[in-house]
This record gives structure tokens, C-alpha cells and sequence, in this order.
């Protein structure tokens, strides 16, 4: 089944979708690009764009008529006109207050233009389960990703830069052929590391230091995701205890991931184990989340999950648990798991036993 065909499922007779952020977009056509939009109705999709990439799109998507206008809007207009749209449905949260506004003024005396909700909810429900040929486009991406950390780890040593590291490793997995980087990388070192999400910086690596590295690859728009803490030098018992309790309550998590299990238990599987090792309070943040087109997805493993929502077969969730010591050292160890019938499949083959470089 042709995506659009799934997105047009939410329709009801008269009414028509129209895709714009691009991610989306790529998401039901295959096709990247900077400009453009897909018009869903019933019975047809559109890929409308302009000059620029208007031969490439032809060439991308044999399956989809692809048109092209310098004003989108006129074109548009017939589209809805020639299909009898009365109401055109479009994302509540890739449209802003602005644009909904524009396009009301836009399609005014043609259709209204909604942003209700649905749109969203169906795009939601379609990204949730990867097909297999998505899987393995986020398996390739891990890939370069498990190769970029077997390629840092030979670089890092006392006096390189947060900077440094963050640089070679995007240098790395560009070089091998990623599309892009997933996201900006993180990469902090001794006290800087109790910062979940800070930004690589200036300060030198030591000896001592713990040093988080949390990257991913584009892969054909499919994101990756993963985090390892490595050790420079030595460890204090403190450290050890701290890595290690990260790491049961990740492997413990792991272990309970399946279809049917609740996203808040896939969240408490490993929250419950730092809880009872006496650090709940420095996990502030959710297990996980879906990877997918976005690097931030759903289903996410949190306790803020909505009550009831389960696993389904075929997503992609990551698993992260993390202590946070403030001003000392933190340590978050991440991999990304597809949710199976009976358990899951862990797409990250990167070791986990403590490293100390």
C-alpha cells in the first residue's frame, strides 16, 4: 500500500490532505527537497513543486503526478476544484498560526482549510511501525554510526577538545557515506558530562574524565540514535558504581521490551533499578523515544506516556537511562531496539562493558 493511500484513510468524502513539512513529505514520496507539497485526496496524490525540482521529482516518483507551478496556491486551487474538496486538512503541529491564516486567505471561497488534529493523529499511526525496508535503512544508518564509535575511540586522548572529538566523529560518518548526521552531536567530558544534552565545547579532555558521546546518521532520510560514556585513564569506585548501574537498568529495560508492553513499564523497567540503587533523583529525563524520519518520534518509554499506549510490532524505540551526578560526571548508555512479537531486536552492535581509553 502506497503511503498516501494510508494517509487518505483518515479522509472522508470531500475532504483532501495536504503535506508540508518536508520530512513528511519525503516521508510519502521518497523524494527530498527543499520546496513543494503532496495533496492526498481519495481518490489521487499530487506532488506539486517548482522548476527547480520539478524533472528530478518526475524521475523520483514514477508513481505520483508531479506538477509544477511558480504560484502553488493557483495550482492548488484546481486540484481542489477538479476533485470537489470542500475541506483540506492540514498539520497542526507543522502549521503555524501564520500559515494556517495564509491558507484560509488562500483557499478562501474554495474550501476551508482545518488543522484539527487528524491529519496528525493518521501521520502519527503510519510512522509508528517501520516497514521492512525502513528498518533496514535505520539499520544501515546504526551501522555507520557503530563504526563511527569504533573510529572515535582510536582518536580521543588527554588534551583533544569536546570540539575536536564531536568534529572527527561527523567528519567520520560523513566520509563513510551517511546522507547527514541525525542531529548535533554531544560530547562532554568530566564535569560537563552531568549535562544530559550539552553542547560540545572548548575544555580538554583529562585523564580521569568520563566523556559521553551521544551521535546518529541519515541513511535515505532514516535516522539513528545511540550514546556510550567512555573513561580516560582510570576510574574512581564511584564512577565504576555509577556506569554500572546505568548499565543493568538499560539491559534490564531491554530485556522487558516487547509487543504489547506498556510504554510507561518499558520507562519504569529501567527507572526502577536507578531508583533502588539511590539515584532516581539524577534520571530526569525518559527512557526513550522512537526513531524514525525524525531523530524524536513516536512511541516514547516514559512515565508521561500516554495511559494504555502500547508496543507495537515494527517500531523503533531507543533505550537511554542516565545518572547525573551535577558538577561531577554523568554517564548515559543508549541503543535502538525494533519491537518484535516476542522481544526485540537491539540494531546497535557496539560494546557497552566499560571502555577506559
Amino acid at each position: 500500500m502506497k503511503k498516501t493511500e494510508g494517509l487518505a484513510a483518515c479522509l472522508e468524502k470531500g475532504e483532501a490532505a495536504l503535506t508540508t513539512a518536508p520530512h513528511e513529505r519525503r516521508y510519502l514520496t521518497g523524494f527530498a527537497s527543499s520546496a513543494g507539497y503532496v495533496l492526498t485526496t481519495v481518490e489521487a496524490a499530487y506532488f506539486l513543486t517548482d522548476f527547480r525540482y520539478i524533472e528530478a521529482a518526475r524521475r523520483a516518483i514514477p508513481d505520483m503526478e508531479c506538477l509544477c507551478g511558480d504560484r502553488p496556491a493557483e495550482v492548488l486551487k484546481e486540484l481542489l476544484q477538479r476533485h470537489g474538496i470542500g475541506r483540506l486538512l492540514v498539520s497542526a503541529e507543522h502549521t503555524s498560526v501564520k500559515q494556517l491564516a495564509d491558507w484560509q486567505r488562500a483557499m478562501k471561497g474554495v474550501c476551508t482549510v482545518a488543522a484539527d488534529g487528524r491529519y496528525d493523529a493518521r501521520m502519527r499511526l503510519l510512522r509508528l511501525v517501520k516497514t521492512p525496508d525502513e528498518l533496514e535503512k535505520i539499520r544501515q544508518a546504526q551501522e555507520l554510526t557503530d563504526a563511527g564509535y569504533g573510529h572515535i575511540l582510536s582518536y580521543i586522548r588527554p588534551g583533544r577538545t569536546e570540539r575536536d572529538i564531536a568534529l572527527e566523529l561527523e567528519f567520520f560518518i560523513r566520509r563513510q557515506g551517511a546522507e547527514g548526521v541525525a542531529f548535533d552531536f554531544i560530547v562532554v567530558s568530566g564535569p560537563n558530562s552531568s549535562l544530559p544534552h550539552g553542547v560540545p565545547g572548548e575544555r580538554a579532555v583529562e585523564k580521569g574524565d568520563f566523556i559521553t558521546m551521544d551521535f546518529g546518521a541519515v541513511v535515505d532520510g532514516w535516522h539513528s540514535d545511540m550514546t556510550r560514556t567512555v573513561a580516560v585513564g582510570s576510574v574512581t569506585d564511584e564512577q565504576r558504581r555509577v556506569y554500572e548501574t546505568v548499565l543493568r537498568a538499560q539491559e534490564t529495560a531491554l530485556g522487558t521490551l516487547r509487543a504489547g508492553l506498556s510504554c510507561r513499564a518499558g520507562d519504569a523497567a529501567a527507572r526502577d533499578v536507578i531508583r533502588e540503587a539511590g539515584y532516581g533523583d539524577c534520571f530526569g529525563h525518559s527512557t526513550g523515544h522512537g526513531v524514525g524520519v525524525e531523530i524524536h518520534e513516536e512511541p516514547r518509554l516514559s512515565p508521561a506516556a500516554p495511559e494504555g499506549e502500547l508496543l507495537q510490532p515494527g517500531s523503533v524505540v531507543t533505550v537511554e537511562p542516565g545518572i547525573y551526578l551535577s558538577g561531577k560526571f554523568g554517564v548515559r548508555i543508549e541503543d535502538m531496539a525494533a519491537i518484535t512479537e516476542t522481544g526485540c531486536e537491539n540494531l546497535t552492535k557496539s560494546p557497552k562493558t566499560l571502555t577506559i581509553l
